[in-house]
Formats: C-alpha cells, sequence, structure tokens
C-alpha cells in the first residue's frame, strides 16, 4: 500500500476568546438590545419630568396624555429587556455547550499519563461545577457588564440634563466604590480557585467510594471510609464558608459606601428645590435615574464575583487544555484500508525511567497467527498496546501494510485492530450495545452480527439464560457479570467489528478448560479471515499458532514454532514441561476424588450484590499479565 495524501484534522478551539467570537452575533444582538432599553429609560425620565411640571403647574390634559405615552414606553422597556437577555443568555449557553464538546474531544486525545496523574473525580468536577461558573461569566456576567456601562451612560445623561453640581454629588463615592471592588475581585479570585479545588477534590473521594463500594463492604471500612469522606467534606466546607463570608461582606460595604453617597445627594439636592434651582419634576426624574444608576453600582459587587468565579473556574480548564496529547493523529490517508500486514521492528518503550521493551521485532501476515508468551511484566501488554497506538508508540517501529502507524489517521489504525483488553471494560448499558458498541449504527438484539460474535466468544448460551437474555443491563463496569463472562463479552466486542488484525491480550486467564478449548477453535477460525496475535501464558493455547515468540525482560528471547521452541531448552521448553506436570497432577487429583457434579459455569444473578466469579478457577500458573498500565477510562 502507498501512501496516499495527507488530511487537515483541523483543531477544535479551546480558548475562550475564539468561542465568544463565534456567538458574536447574540451578543451583538444583545448589546444593540441593551442599549434600546437604556434609551428608552432615558426617555421615561425626561417625559416623567414633563408630567410632574405639567401636574403641579395645573395642565392636567398635558399630563394624562405624558401618562399615556409613559405606559406605552415602559411596556416596550420590558421586552427590550427580556430580548437581551434571551441573546446574551443563549450565547452564554452555545458557549459552554461548545467548551463541553472542545473538553470531551481534547479529554479522548489524552495518553494514559494524563489520566495518571488527574483523577476522574477531579475531571469530572471540571466539566460540571467550572463549565457551570464559565457559562454564568459569559451569560449573566458579559450582560451585567454591558448593563451598568448603558445604564451609568443612561441615567448620567439625564442627572447631568437637570443638576451637574448634583451629579458631581452623586458621584463623590465613585473612587471608593473601584477601590472596594477591586480588594474584594482579587480575594474573590483566589478563594473561589481554593473552593473549586476542594470540590475536586470531594467529587474524587465520592466516585472512588461508589466504585469501590463492594471492597469496602468485603473490608468492613464502612465507618474509615466515611471518615475520610468527612475529612474531605470538612475541607470543602471551610472554603465554601470562607467564599461565602467574603461575598456576604462584599454586597453590604458596596452598599454602605453606595447610600453615604445616596445621602448627600438627597440633602443637597433639597437646598437646590429650596433655592428653586431644581423643579419637583426634574428632581423626580433624577431621583429615578440615580435609583437606576443605584443599581448598576451595587451590582458592581456581584458582577465581581461572577466575573473572578468564572476566570478562577475558565484557568482550571485551561489547565486541562494547555495539556499536549501524548499521541497526536497521523496525516496520511491511504487509498485502500489496511490488509492487516503487521510489521515491528527494534521497538523500545519506557514508562518514565523504567525501560519495558527493548529492541523487539517481529512481523505477521493477513491469515497467520502469532503468540507472545512471557513472565508477568514481560512487556506483553504493553507491546499490544502499542500496535493500536493505545500508548504513544515510538515513530519507525510499528508498520501496517509498510506505513509507519504514527503517519496513520489514529481512528484507521485502531479500527483496523480489534484490541480485547487484558482487563475486560463494559460500559452501564445492556449486553448487546457492549458488544456492538464499535458498530457504526449501535445495537439491535436482532442482529446476527451480535448473536455470532457471542457464539463465538463462547457467552451467547450464557446470555441466552438471563432474565432479559441480551436486552440485560451489565451494571457500572459490568458488575452484574462475573469475571469470565466480562472476558468473553469484550471478546466478542471486539470479534463484530471484522478488524483486519485481531489482538487478544490474555483472553483465557478467567474460563474454565472446555470454554478456553472452544474460544481456541473460534480463533482457528478467525485465523481464516485475518491476522491474529494472542497473549497467552498457557503453552496449550500457543501451541495453536503458526509462529511463537517469548518476551523476557522486554526482550525477545525465543522465535520459532510451537515444536521447535519445545525443543530447544529456554522458558517456553520450561513453562510447557511445568503445565505438563501440573495438569497431569491436576488429573490425578481429580481421579482420587469421590465422583461428583462439577459445576463449570455459574450464571450471574443480575441484581445481586456480588455476582460469584466461577467459570474457572483461579489459574495459578498464568496469572493475568499485569505489566499494562492501570486502565484509565474509569477510576480505579
Amino acid at each position: 500500500m502507498d501512501p496516499g495524501t495527507r488530511v487537515d484534522t483541523g483543531q477544535t478551539p479551546t480558548d475562550l476568546l475564539s468561542h465568544f467570537r463565534r456567538q458574536s452575533p447574540r451578543y451583538a444582538a444583545g448589546t444593540l438590545l441593551l442599549a434600546s432599553y437604556q434609551f428608552a429609560q432615558y426617555r421615561f425620565d425626561i417625559e416623567l419630568k414633563g408630567a410632574v411640571d405639567a401636574a403641579f403647574g395645573g395642565r392636567m390634559p398635558v399630563a394624562l396624555e405624558i401618562g399615556r405615552w409613559l405606559v406605552f414606553l415602559a411596556i416596550g422597556a420590558f421586552f427590550l429587556r427580556v430580548l437581551s437577555r434571551i441573546a446574551i443568555f443563549n450565547g452564554g449557553r452555545m458557549v459552554e455547550y461548545d467548551l463541553r464538546r472542545a473538553l470531551l474531544h481534547h479529554l479522548h486525545r489524552m495518553g494514559p499519563g494524563f489520566f495518571g496523574k488527574m483523577s476522574a473525580g477531579e475531571i469530572m468536577s471540571r466539566s460540571t461545577n467550572d463549565l457551570t461558573q464559565v457559562r454564568l461569566l459569559l451569560g449573566f456576567g458579559v450582560l451585567s457588564c454591558i448593563n451598568i456601562v448603558f445604564g451609568l451612560s443612561s441615567a448620567l445623561a439625564v442627572m447631568l440634563e437637570y443638576s451637574p453640581s448634583l451629579t458631581l454629588v452623586s458621584l463623590c463615592t465613585f473612587p471608593l466604590i473601584i477601590i472596594v471592588g477591586a480588594v474584594f475581585g482579587r480575594l474573590v479570585y483566589r478563594y473561589t480557585r481554593a473552593n473549586q479545588a476542594a470540590i475536586g477534590k470531594l467529587s474524587e473521594r465520592v466516585q472512588s467510594s461508589i466504585s469501590g463500594v463492594r471492597v469496602i463492604r468485603s473490608f468492613a471500612l464502612e465507618r474509615a471510609e466515611l471518615q475520610a469522606f468527612d475529612r474531605v467534606n470538612d475541607e470543602y466546607l471551610d472554603h465554601s464558608l470562607r467564599l461565602a463570608r467574603l461575598r456576604g461582606g462584599m454586597f453590604p460595604v458596596m452598599a454602605v459606601v453606595i447610600m453615604i453617597g445616596s445621602i448627600a445627594v438627597f440633602w443637597y439636592a433639597g437646598r437646590l428645590i429650596m433655592e428653586d434651582e431644581l423643579s419637583p419634576g426634574g428632581f423626580l426624574a433624577f431621583s429615578h435615574a440615580l435609583t437606576r444608576m443605584i443599581w448598576p453600582l451595587i451590582s458592581i459587587g456581584f458582577v465581581i464575583s461572577i466575573v473572578q468565579r468564572g476566570r478562577a473556574a475558565y484557568s482550571r480548564l485551561a489547565e486541562i487544555f494547555a495539556t499536549k496529547p501524548e499521541i497526536v493523529d497521523g496525516q496520511l490517508r491511504p487509498e485502500r484500508a489496511p490488509s492487516g500486514r503487521l510489521e515491528v521492528r527494534d521497538l523500545s518503550f519506557s514508562y518514565g525511567e523504567a525501560r519495558v521493551l527493548s529492541k523487539v521485532s517481529l512481523s505477521l501476515d493477513p491469515g497467520r497467527s502469532l503468540a507472545i508468551v512471557g513472565r508477568i511484566g514481560s512487556g506483553k501488554s504493553t507491546l499490544a498496546m502499542l500496535f493500536a497506538r493505545l500508548l504513544p508508540t515510538p515513530r519507525g517501529s510499528v508498520f501496517i501494510d509498510g506505513i509507519d502507524v504514527c503517519d496513520l489517521p489514529l481512528g484507521m489504525v485502531r479500527g483496523s485492530i480489534g484490541y480485547a483488553q487484558q482487563t475486560a471494560f463494559l460500559f452501564s448499558t445492556t449486553i448487546a450495545r457492549n458488544i456492538a458498541y464499535a458498530l457504526e449504527h449501535g445495537a439491535d438484539v436482532a442482529d446476527a452480527r451480535i448473536i455470532e460474535a457471542a457464539r463465538e466468544a463462547q457467552i451467547h448460551d450464557e446470555i441466552a439464560g438471563l432474565p432479559d437474555a441480551f436486552d440485560t443491563v451489565v451494571g457500572e463496569r459490568g458488575v452484574q457479570l462475573s469475571g469470565g463472562q466480562k472476558q468473553r463479552v469484550a471478546l466478542a466486542r471486539s470479534l463484530v467489528s471484522v478488524p483486519s488484525l485481531l489482538v487478544l491480550d490474555d483472553p483465557l486467564s478467567a474460563v474454565d478448560a472446555a470454554t478456553e478449548a472452544a474460544i481456541l477453535d473460534a480463533i482457528d477460525r478467525q485465523r481464516g479471515q485475518r491476522g491474529v496475535i494472542l497473549i497467552t501464558n498457557r503453552v496449550a493455547a500457543a501451541a495453536r499458532c503458526d509462529q511463537v515468540i517469548v518476551l523476557e525482560g522486554g526482550r525477545v528471547v525465543q522465535s520459532g514454532t510451537h515444536v521447535e521452541l519445545s525443543a530447544q531448552t529456554g522458558h517456553y521448553a520450561h513453562l510447557a514441561n511445568e503445565q505438563r506436570v501440573q495438569a497431569e497432577l491436576q488429573r490425578l487429583g481429580e481421579d482420587a476424588l469421590p465422583d461428583a457434579p462439577r459445576d463449570t459455569h455459574s450464571q450471574p444473578r443480575p441484581g445481586t450484590d456480588a455476582p460469584p466469579d466461577t467459570d474457572a478457577p483461579p489459574d495459578t500458573d498464568a496469572p493475568p499479565d499485569t505489566d499494562a498500565p492501570p486502565d484509565t477510562a474509569a477510576p480505579p
């Protein structure tokens, strides 16, 4: 296959200003409506003076005519006010929607290193609480800032028209308001960041407790877990109370400063009326304008709080957006789908300073099978994840159809490799939807592909025996199923997408001998359609593969067929002999026991608290490979 053209993947905007610009038509419309609303308020105050002066002058018909005009003006101003809020609030909500989408897209691109540093609870806190604060900033915060500017301008225009000197008196407290607002603003920002961090810790604690509730119960550690929760909850309460006290003190202080200015205004206005320098209608219009100016001044403290909380929240989101993905999308688009020919050349990989793989080389043609055998920690699972670029695969080390996987789009690489993980992860939905997860159109219980995949994975009969069959909801991470059943559902999920290369990471670790044989027969059938890589410690399974490689200490120490490696001295022959002796001892032990029915399958009990995993006794000779990093798709 020859490389094709480059793909322009594009970048989802993550900075706040870009999203703000995308909603600029809504904000512009809201700004225009607010300007119209404040102009209507200005005209109301002007006409109010005329109506009052006409009434005091005995011209009641004129006063009534102006009064009727004021009613229509007030109704129009009301609708302008409502429409302005709809436009700006919708702009804030659309920005929240875009940011939430961009955040999820960015999280999907993150590698294991990111999720190892930031817990799922912390991510959820930033994805919910912090995004809500950003929405308030870009909705009510933006509206309030615009309204303060237009409101003060409209009110000052009326006040200056009737008494410039009285206007100067009313503005005497402005410098103090600005100083108080700046001091409180800095404090609100600092306290909000601390409070949001405490929310993140609390969310992490709750999620961890819920996910591990069975472990907590099995060790009777409910009291200890509750005490740990209380400590985190108390920390959050302390930060919340500090922020509440600060906000509670900010508004009274601002109100006192503004009231001092109001008292000065009424004292000076009384003198102007007594000296006939201000008419009763002018004073009433001035008072109404002053009231309209006082509310924006009072709301400055509230707006400062919203702005600073929104800034603090977005700074926490920006920390996620600023993290560079460990695995980047390739830019080549091949002219046809990969056939699945895999080649690995001198692949080396490390977790930090710990070297896991060193100069690993192998190849696999379509329709062939390869077994990867090794001790725990030899690098088998890491190697499997590097095939599909689930870890940052080094450039120039893994090739599909002769093309470096780092140059191919991630969707194409992962779509052509069906990877069944060692530790099966199931979503909290039905069995059918879990199996059909990789299908474009989702799950349909009657879909023949789902049923066939379940049969191939040797799980169909057990699913059919459940009360809701394929519609059975498996619960959080598949809690309603046993370990072996989860493993086989995950195997069916990897089969249903019909990949060109099938990578099975120890799919036999939680099944009995009869199920193992049936699954191996299914794997043999799969080999006729695609390449198969089987990671296992069981020699009987490896013997069915065309080729076997043995990993030890991250290096390929043996390579060949089962017959060739069995005839050599080394780890593979030692493992084969050890498993043969243990099988003989187990058979002798079973022959010495009295006849008794042997239950090799145990159906799960949906809804029970702890369905037993009784598919097979623990495989003491070949425990699951644990050289892979922990599963980061869900909190531990």
